[in-house]
């Protein structure tokens, strides 16, 4: 009988680590079969949850918000520190300054339509609205991270690097929001403009600083501390959740702070970053679903019916009216062609994020707060299948979706003594490679570059029989990370521009860009202005794209010239596409 309690305790132990056990593996299986049908994992996982929940077959109840609100902190520290790592410095070239406009005014305007809204339908004062507004105001790091790296959607890099950045800089807009009009319900009499003001300015101030001078700190411990290689990823991960933590309770944002942080570790060069790169995407995943099960857990649907009307009234008005008015006010600057401007409008997913930050009235007891954190559950749901499972044809529908031109295939990181920053990068060749019938010895690649293995049929062959390249053969290298660019184009050309795909996108004919706009408009008769005759083809379209990146296009008459190579800022191949194409 002594020994009762403790039986019990363990007993305790064992479901609970059976039970976690179980939704972590259906979740992961899910994920196996889920992506053949377009279906987000995101919303797999949280559907995991609802069913383990108390209106579900698991019959779990669980009602902790204490633990459901540092369960997601944690977690969308873990995948902002990800983020940061997995953003190229490059992308910030194009899409830094319209994605921190969209991560501030886009946040602001989407709070202000969609609070004014929400204080009508549900007959709430319109400081209680734009509470339910600013909860919801920002888009999901882990939401928008998974959708965009999949292999389903291939975009310009400037509507990739605007939705990715936005998505890692607007949650402390979110976060200050939500604070702010949480302290003047909590207290209307004693707060002011000025402590909004000055709470603004904290959060983004200290946000910054201990962000970049943390990640610069983190960089150069890695990078001299002497450890087992196994502990370096850890070390990363402990210094990014003490870069977060330590910035939150100086008053900062911990969420810009650790995606900047992130930012610095990806970008610079790094012992062991083979490894630290791996474990975090492992333990990102393991973020992302342990938290959208424990969000799925808090879930009741019985509690959600008599609030689906007005829920999908308001979820239905942040997504086809306040985003994309924040989206075209936020880049009015910015001259995204509408198109894009659509998508990333479309785009706007909700996830995790308004989820955390609708806790937070719960903890802090204020009336209503069930409520507000039922209907931004319901917005979630709304936006995960209705925006989450078109991102794919919606890229298609407005002829975004760029063909995979890359023939690369796998990156293995490789930590060399003595050295850092290389890799194992292999290629496959199709029919139309230009390097297909290469011998090996006399491939066009850097002198630093090292051909490892070629393979063919299934099978590695002997040093002696590489002889000439053969379509569909996979062939690896050893280099240095600098030089992937290079290699990319020399395994990505091609014989000719037969591939129907890449001509339909890229157009029939490959147009230097050094030649000059009078050469092609005598070849095409095109119309273009008389003063821009003696340009290249290059100035030329620098002058009406802001920032071009690959794919973009630019009409003339009943033609297209299209953006096909850059080499950082500078336009190194054209493509042009011919009337009778389709646009």
């Amino acid at each position: 009988m002594a020994f009762s309690p403790l039986s019990r305790a363990m007993e305790l132990s064992n479901q609970l680590i059976f039970v976690a056990g179980t939704l972590f593996l259906l979740s992961i299986l899910a994920s196996a079969f889920t992506p053949r049908l377009g279906v987000p994992l995101l919303l797999v996982f949280l559907i995991v949850g609802m069913l383990a929940g108390e209106d579900g077959p698991g019959r779990i109840h669980f009602s902790d918000y204490h633990i459901a609100n540092l369960a997601g902190t944690a977690a969308l520290a873990v995948i902002l520190f990800d983020g940061g790592m997995r953003t190229p410095l490059q992308n910030f070239r194009v899409g830094l300054r319209p994605a921190l406009s969209l991560a501030t005014i886009g946040v602001l305007v989407t709070t202000a339509i969609t609070g004014a809204f929400a204080a009508w339908v549900l007959h709430l004062s319109w400081i209680e609205g734009l509470l339910i507004g600013a909860i919801v105001g920002s888009t999901d790091a882990a939401a928008v991270f998974s959708l965009l790296h999949t292999n389903a959607v291939h975009l310009n890099q400037r509507v990739t690097s605007a939705l990715e950045i936005e998505s890692g800089t607007n949650d402390p807009m979110a976060v200050f929001l939500t604070l702010g009009l949480l302290q003047y319900l909590l207290a209307p009499l004693d707060y002011t403009w000025v402590e909004g003001l000055v709470l603004f300015v904290q959060q983004m101030g200290l946000g910054l600083a201990f962000g970049l001078g943390g990640g610069w700190l983190l960089v150069q411990l890695l990078n001299r501390l002497e450890i087992s290689d196994s502990l370096y990823p850890l070390l990363a991960l402990s210094g990014g959740m003490l870069v977060f933590g330590g910035t939150a309770m100086l008053g900062g944002s911990g969420f810009l702070a650790v995606y900047l942080c992130g930012l610095m570790l990806g970008n610079r060069p790094l012992r062991a970053f083979a490894s630290v790169r791996r474990f975090h995407d492992g333990i990102a995943w393991l973020a992302q679903i342990g938290m959208f099960l424990i969000l799925g857990l808090l879930a009741t649907p019985s509690r959600l019916v008599p609030l689906a009307i007005p829920a999908l009234l308001i979820a239905l008005v942040l997504i086809l009216l306040a985003r994309p008015l924040a989206v075209a006010m936020a880049l009015l600057p910015f001259r995204f062609p509408w198109r894009e401007q659509a998508y990333i409008a479309w785009v706007g997913l909700r996830g995790s994020v308004p989820m955390v930050l609708a806790t937070f009235p719960l903890l802090a007891g204020l009336p209503h707060a069930q409520m507000f954190f039922d209907v931004a559950f319901f917005i979630v749901l709304v936006s995960l299948v209705l925006q989450g499972w078109t991102v794919a044809p919606v890229a298609r529908l407005l002829d975004l979706q760029m063909p995979q031109t890359s023939a690369r295939v796998r990156r293995i990181d490789l930590d060399l003594p003595g050295g850092a920053g290389h890799e194992i990068v292999s290629y496959r060749l199709s029919s139309g490679s230009a390097m297909v019938g290469v011998k090996t010895k006399l491939l066009p690649i850097p002198d630093v570059s090292r051909l490892v293995s070629v393979s063919r049929g299934g099978k590695i062959l002997p040093y002696r029989d590489w002889g000439a390249l053969q379509s569909g053969d996979y062939v690896s290298l050893l280099a240095a990370q600098s030089e992937l660019p290079l290699l990319d184009e020399v395994f990505t050309a091609r014989r000719t521009s037969s591939n129907a795909i890449e001509a339909r996108y890229f157009g029939e004919f490959a147009i230097d860009p050094s030649a000059s706009v009078e050469a092609l408009v005598d070849a095409y008769g095109l119309p273009v202005p008389a003063d821009a005759m003696k340009q290249t083809l290059s100035a030329f379209i620098g002058g009406f794209l802001n920032r071009p990146v690959v794919g973009d296009r630019l009409r003339l008459g009943d033609m297209e010239l299209i953006v096909r190579r850059m080499d950082g800022e500078r336009i190194v191949g054209l493509g042009l596409r011919l009337p009778h194409e389709p646009s």
